[in-house]
C-alpha cells in the first residue's frame, strides 16, 4: 500500500471518459494517495470541477498559479488519463503551451514516473506522428499503456461505447509497478 503522504497528479484531457475521472481519483485515494487533478483547458468542459475539488480537497489546476498563491505539493507520480492524441504528441515534442503540458514536460527530467492511458481512435492511433510520439515517450521511460492488453484504440466515431470500460485501474496499477 502507498504511503499516505505521497502525491499523485492526475492530468485529465478533453476526451469522452474525462467525465468519469472521479473514478480514478477514488481508486487512488483508496490506495492512500493525495490526489491533485490538473486539467487541460479543453478538459474543463468535460469534468465537474466542484465535485472533483470536493472529492480531493484540492483545487483543480488548469493554469499556472499567481505569484504568492500556494504551490501544489510536488508529484511523486503522474497519470495522464484520458490522454488525447494532441496531448501525447505535444508531450513527446516537449511543447509546454499549457500548465498541464508544462508539468508533464518537466517530469521525466525530475525522475517523476509518468503513466499515460490514451483514449484515441484507430485512425489517429495509426498515424506515424502518434506512433513516433509513443516510441519517443517510452524511450524516455514514460509508461504509455497502448497496444494489446493495454489500451486498444476504438474505431472512429465509436468511442462513446467505450467510456464505461475505460481501464482507469490499469493506470493506477502501472504507477504501483513504477517503484511505489
Amino acid at each position: 500500500m502507498t504511503r499516505p503522504d505521497r502525491t499523485l497528479y492526475v492530468v485529465v484531457c478533453a476526451a469522452g471518459p474525462a467525465g468519469d475521472v472521479g473514478r480514478l481519483v477514488a481508486l487512488a485515494q483508496d490506495e492512500q494517495w493525495i490526489v491533485q487533478v490538473i486539467a487541460t483547458p479543453s478538459a474543463l468542459k468535460f469534468i465537474d470541477v466542484p465535485e472533483l475539488e470536493q472529492q480531493t480537497g484540492r483545487p483543480v489546476r488548469s493554469q499556472y498559479r499567481d505569484p504568492g498563491e500556494p504551490r501544489s505539493p510536488r508529484a511523486d507520480a503522474i497519470i495522464v488519463a484520458p490522454a488525447t492524441y494532441n496531448t501525447i504528441n505535444k508531450f513527446a515534442e516537449g511543447i509546454a503551451d499549457t500548465y498541464a503540458l508544462g508539468v508533464l514536460s518537466e517530469a521525466p527530467g525530475l525522475g517523476i514516473p509518468v503513466v499515460i492511458l490514451p483514449f484515441v481512435n484507430s485512425a489517429l492511433a495509426s498515424r506515424a506522428p502518434f506512433l513516433r510520439s509513443v516510441a519517443s515517450l517510452r524511450a524516455e521511460g514514460v509508461r504509455v499503456l497502448f497496444g494489446p492488453g493495454q489500451f486498444e484504440p476504438h474505431p472512429p466515431s465509436s468511442g462513446g461505447s467505450r467510456f464505461d470500460s475505460y481501464p482507469w485501474d490499469r493506470a493506477l496499477a502501472e504507477v504501483a509497478r513504477s517503484g511505489d
